[in-house]
């Protein structure tokens, strides 16, 4: 690994890292220097397959079963990413999921179950991994455009949940900023990744929303959030940052 690289030697771990965005952050975090954990919650075989990517390059990487709705599970895997590699300077807040259905149809169920994993996982993995962060620490919280642009029906708990990671990230950057640690909410558009592919069947509309016509693709947000854990943007806290190609525009 090359020591002059921007995040040469410190710790990172992404969560929800085996596949699209994840997949996409912790290759390029590994690229850029840093030691990186994964968790998953399903497939162990894309995990892995993330894991062997780094290593093929020079990097270091292991992963970890935790579903982001499960608090136990969400500490123990902060706890053995700092085991594993001695320390955690950068935290990517990225395991989320994304229901859609009409608002009749929604249950209690399905509310806990969205609130559990994009909000409550979210904020016990930046409680847990601030312990361990010294100066220079980032939490970097994977949004979405559509906490301010919802043009679909069906979106309604998504939508809240992202702007529950906004609000959250405020919060943080206030209770952090003493200590030198950085917190920013990257809010993407449309990606294409295996579960909202650039081709798939509302993708054509989708991406008429965009001013660039398109969909973004996984490795242009994975490098704004390189950009974000790197020391040049050490004065960027508390901000939401929209890469949507003009989503919302």
């Amino acid at each position: 690994m090359d020591t002059t690289a921007p995040l040469a030697g410190n710790v990172a771990l992404v969560t929800g890292g085996s596949r699209g965005i994840g997949a996409a952050i912790a290759q390029r975090l590994a690229g850029d220097g840093a030691s990186v954990a994964i968790t998953y919650a399903a497939s162990a075989q894309k995990a892995d397959e993330v894991v062997r990517a780094i290593a093929a390059r020079g990097g270091k990487a292991i992963a970890i079963a935790a579903d982001a709705g499960d608090v136990a599970a969400v500490k123990s895997a902060v706890a053995k990413t700092v085991r594993t590699f001695g320390r955690l300077d950068i935290l990517v807040n990225n395991a989320a999921i994304a229901p859609v259905k009409p608002l009749e149809e929604w249950t209690l169920e399905d509310f806990d179950r969205i609130v559990a994993v994009n909000v409550r996982g979210a904020f016990v993995a930046a409680q847990e991994a601030a312990r361990h962060m010294h100066e220079g620490g980032r939490i970097i919280q994977i949004g979405s455009v559509n906490a301010d642009l919802v043009p679909f029906a069906g979106g309604t708990l998504y939508a809240m949940s992202k702007a529950a990671l906004a609000g959250m990230t405020k919060g943080l950057a206030r209770d952090l900023g003493p200590r030198g640690i950085t917190v920013v909410n990257v809010q993407p558009g449309p990606v294409d990744t295996e579960m909202n592919p650039a081709d798939g069947e509302f993708a054509e509309h989708t991406a008429g929303f965009t001013a660039l016509g398109r969909y973004a693709r996984a490795d242009e947000v994975a490098g704004f959030v390189a950009w974000l854990a790197s020391p040049e943007a050490s004065y960027i806290t508390g901000a939401s940052l929209t890469i949507d190609g003009g989503f919302a525009a």
